[in-house]
Parts: C-alpha cells; structure tokens; sequence
C-alpha cells in the first residue's frame, strides 16, 4: 500500500525565531539558510506575521514590509509564503477597525505573501469574518484556525472536542471563505487523544479535498505525539521547524518527526538528508545569536499556566531588557489564576500576553490591584465573547479599577466609532509628527506599530534588545583597590552594598558595574536631586521611559501624569503624589529606569 505523504511548512523563519530569539532576528543573517532550504526542495514557508511584524520595527530599527520583500526575493515567484494574522488584532496586540483590518490583507499581498492563518485567541467567530472575507478578497489563501489548549488542571466548560467541532461548525454556519483548516495549539498543551478525536471528527464534517493542518509546539513535551495523533487522524500537514529553532519552545525539528514516523504509513514531503544539511547552514548563520536557556527546554509546569512557547521567550527576553528575570518564576505560576477566572480564552497572542501581563502585574503590584489593559478589556467583553463567562468578581473589579463599563458590542464596530482607531487616525498621527509621506505601508505602521511605529519612520529607532554576541557590551574590569563591603545611604534609604571586581551585590541581588574616576558631564542623572522639603517621583518598575510631559519650573496637581513608562509591552503612566512645583528633573524619553529610582523632585 502506498503510504500518505504528509506536507510540511517550514516555520523556522518565523515561528521559529519567535518562540527562541523574541521574534528578534536581522533579515540579512537567515536568508542564507532561507536560500538552502529552496535548493533542499522546500516550497512552503512561514514568512511573516505574528510577532515577526512588529520586532523588525521594535528591535531591529528594519522594516517588516522590507523583510518579507527579500524573503520573496530569495524563494522566487512560486514558493508559497505564508504569515500568520491574529483575526481582528491583524499583526498588533489592540484590535483594529475594518478599514485597517483590509489594509493589512492588501499590503501583506502586495509584499509577496500569498496565504494567511487566521485565527481569534476567543474562539469568537465574528471576530474571523472580516478579516476572512478581506484575505480572500485580496486574491491570498485564507487558512482559518480553530485554537487549541488544554486548560488548568481542575477546570472545564471548554477546549474539549465538542467544543472545537462546535467552533468549526459555527465558522461554516458563518461562511467565511477558506482555502484550509489550521487547529493551532501555541502552548503545546493538547493531549494527543483529544488532537486525534478533534481531527478525525473535523476530516468527517470537511469536504473531502479540504486541507487540515496541525500545529504545536514542544513547550510541555507532547507536540510530538500531538503530530502523529493528528495524522492519524487524517491530518494533511504538520508544522516543523529546523535547529537551532526547533524543539523546547519551538515546533518539532522535522527529522524529529520524521524519524517518528519510521515504520508508518506515512512519509514527509522533504528530502531529509538535504534538510539535514539545510539545518547546518541555519545553525551557521544564528550562531552570533544568544539562545535563552528556556527555549531548549520541555517544561513540565506549562499546563499549569498555559504558556505559548512563542510568548514565554519573548516575555524572558523583555525581563532580561529589564533586568526582571528574578520574577519568572513568580509570574508563571500566577498565570495559573489569571487563566482560571478571565473566561478561557487560548492563551495565544494576544490573549498570552494578556495573561502574562496580568500574572506580572499581580506580582508586581499586589493580586488585582492593578489591570493590565488587554486583560481587562478582555473580560469586559471587549474583544468578543470568552468561551465562558469570566469570573463576576473580577468582571466588577475590571470595570471598577478601568473606568470601562462591560460590553457585548462586536468590537469591530466599536473600533469603526473609535475616532483613534483606522486609516483616518493613523495618518493624523502620521500628520503629527511631521510625517507626509501617508503611503498605505506608513499608515499601517502607524495604526499597528503606534509610538515605535512612527520613532521608525522618523529615524529615531535604535537597534535593541537583539541578543547577538557581537552586539554584547564588551566587559569593562573595574578599576582595582574597590572592593569591599559598604553601607550606601541615599535619600534616607540604606542599601548593603559588597564590590568584588566587576560585580556589586546590593541587598542581595548582583550587578554588574563599572566605576571610573571623575563625573561625566550629562544631561541626565540616576538621581533627582531635590530640596530638603521636596518629594521625589520615583520609578514604579525597571521600565524604558518614553514619555517626558514636564520640565523643571512647571506646575503639577496631584494626578497628574508626569512620565509614561513601558515594561513588559504595557504603558504604565507616573504620576504627582502631591501638586507642587517640579523642582528637578533626572531622566529623559528613551533612558531606562530601575525600581525605586528617582525620576524628578517636586516641591
């Protein structure tokens, strides 16, 4: 008997480098290994998309329209390039209005891309059918997805069969237009029974020449076995990725699965001796790149959050920007809760970031004392409908704590009345800083990317935050005769403080330092320095300041809003504790602050 071939996208470009390097890659290091993988026979690629739309912009000062043009470049005109699009969110973590839901179709069609997955963290089929309809409109393949966990053990009321085969059918009761079929499991969490069941029913409600697709990740260790469930069940592709990006966080290598299915009836659509070969380029060219721990490892704890793989690496990478890795831990068994009461939406972006952002805020700042915005906008309904209702007690508090009363509007129609949101918006934007150029690739940047979008477009960006070993500070030894243990006072605060060469413990945590002699004239300084009588404004979190809304001799009153500051993707404002005069200012937009620091005085 013949055995079933089973294709094989290539997500290593994309998925792959957001699962292990926080979506944080230069374009001109991969396309080699992109180049080989073409000349190994493979002509299915996971482009763009997802996280990979914003960090070009974010963290490597390129652009993602750029990157995607090159990756067709260096494909040719037949391969098929797909990205991944989030429903109503497109490529942004905040929903969008509809007039830049189909801009994004467009511009991603006219950059060379000619499938998308598409796929909404809730389930909600409403927020799949204008994005659906503007992809297929657009002359690309839409993939449509049906997301996919497990929950928190002990939980239930959704993510089971029925549950998936109601979603599908609610997806062909809606006719949405769709080339293929994805369920997508971020977290990895799905165990291999309920992937076979889910499929095989799913095969059984399909047409027959219709595509289904599996995805996962290795994060908890079954994705695996999850494949094999899948095309058992009748599955017609399966997610792989190559090393250094494969396995742990990422999706399984493809020789991973290959060697699985040794003995099966099925076989893979590659050449696995030029895929082999392929990987070893691939490894050559991420070599420079810092590979986190975490992303090389099973974690067993993840069905207790549940916890993407593609979310978990780049939230450690935005902890170690802030130098807030000592509170992993922390928040990973906070997501526990966070997941159990908002409503059981899949934790996939954006929706795992909401959960992470939430679980950071409740250690950060004490249980539900403070909402992130995502998550509570979440379970106030207001991007569609939970697969079950969040906890009313914590629906009361959002709104309370928000100023935002719950709603059951279809968020696109709450974005199409939001004068901030859309096409409209974005160029205003635009038109404020100085921008006129307002060419549809500047608007949807502006609209997806905000702030950072338009720091881009000005040339104010900065390569950040790419882990690459060459980009590394070169360590600096310190100057001899300083070591020893101190006692520092500052502002009345007494800090311990034990100087060995180039590292400094204070309060028991370690630092790295580098003391020279003199004072370096600067604009900015680590303290804020006051009059006896005046209140200094101190940093809430090790955050990057970007925002500065006073200067030295201005007014305050209680409230209001002197710096915004940004950790973790979320905006967190700063604000007087007393109304006064500012009588000193210590930081600027784009210095980083640490917890406690002094940012201003006010008298």
């Amino acid at each position: 008997m013949a055995k079933k071939t089973i294709h094989i996208m290539n997500t290593a470009f994309r998925d792959g480098f957001q699962s292990v390097y926080g979506a944080r890659v230069f374009t001109e290091d991969f396309l080699p290994a992109v180049k080989v993988c073409c000349e190994a026979g493979q002509t299915h690629f996971e482009a763009g998309g997802g996280a990979r739309f914003q960090a070009p912009f974010f963290y490597c000062n390129e652009s993602a329209f750029d990157m995607m043009d090159r990756f067709r470049e260096t494909v040719g005109p037949d391969a098929d390039l797909q990205t991944l699009a989030r429903g109503i969110n497109v490529v942004s973590l905040d929903s969008q209005s509809r007039d830049i839901i189909d801009l994004h179709a467009k511009m991603f069609k006219k950059h060379g891309m000619t499938t998308i997955r598409n796929f909404d963290a809730l389930n909600d089929v409403n927020n799949l059918i204008d994005s659906g309809r503007s992809i297929t409109n657009h002359g690309l393949n839409h993939e449509v997805v049906v997301t996919m966990m497990e929950l928190p053990p002990g939980c239930s009321g959704a993510h089971d069969v029925a549950f998936y085969i109601k979603t599908l059918q609610d997806i062909l009761d809606a006719k949405i237009p769709f080339t293929s079929v994805c369920f997508k499991d971020a977290s990895g969490t799905s165990a291999p029974k309920k992937v076979y069941d889910t499929i095989l029913q799913a095969r059984k409600m399909l047409p027959g020449d219709t595509k289904i697709s599996f995805h996962s990740h290795e994060t908890a260790g079954v994705a695996t076995m999850g494949y094999v469930a899948a095309i058992k069940a009748g599955a017609d592709q399966v997610d792989c990725s190559l090393a250094p990006a494969s396995g742990g966080t990422c999706q399984p290598d493809v020789a991973t699965l290959w060697h699985a299915l040794r003995g099966e009836d099925y076989e893979l659509d590659v050449d696995i001796d030029k895929m082999m070969e392929a990987s070893n380029v691939f490894k050559e060219c991420m070599s420079d790149y810092i590979i986190p721990p975490e992303a090389l490892a099973v974690e067993p704890l993840i069905p207790w959050s549940p916890m993407p793989g593609g979310a978990l690496t780049a939230n450690t990478q935005m902890m170690r920007d802030n130098n807030l890795m000592d509170k992993y831990e922390d928040c990973i068994k906070a997501m526990g809760e966070v997941v159990r009461r908002g409503g059981f939406a899949t934790s996939v972006t954006p929706v795992s970031q909401f959960y992470f952002q939430q679980a950071f805020n409740n250690v950060m700042f004490g249980p539900w004392e403070k909402f992130a915005e995502g998550y509570g906008k979440m379970v106030l309904g207001y991007f569609g409908k939970t697969p079950v209702e969040p906890d009313p007690e914590l629906v009361k508090l959002a709104s309370e704590k928000m100023g935002l009363e719950p709603t059951t509007d279809n968020p696109v129609d709450l974005n199409d009345a939001n004068p901030d949101k859309g096409i409209d918006a974005a160029k205003k934007r635009l038109t404020d800083a100085g921008i006129t150029d307002h060419c549809d690739e500047n608007v949807f940047i502006a609209s997806c990317c905000e702030q950072k979008g338009i720091d881009f477009l000005l040339g104010k960006a900065k390569v950040n935050g790419v882990r690459k070993k060459s980009l590394m500070p070169k360590e600096t030894a310190a100057a001899p005769g300083g070591d020893g243990a101190y006692t520092v006072s500052v502002n009345g605060k007494t800090l311990t403080v034990d100087v060995k060469s180039d590292k400094a413990t204070v309060n028991g945590k370690a630092y790295d330092v580098s003391v020279e002699d003199g004072a370096e004239a600067s604009g900015t300084g680590t303290i804020a320095h006051g009059s006896a009588d005046s209140i200094e404004v101190v940093a809430p979190m090790n955050a990057k300041v970007i925002k500065v809304n006073l200067s030295v001799g201005d007014h305050v009153n209680e409230g209001d809003v002197i710096f915004v500051v940004e950790a973790m993707k979320m905006e967190v404002e700063v604000k007087a504790a007393t109304a006064g005069t500012i009588s000193s200012v210590a930081v600027e937009s784009g210095a980083s602050v640490t917890s406690g620091e002094a940012m201003a005085s006010i008298n």
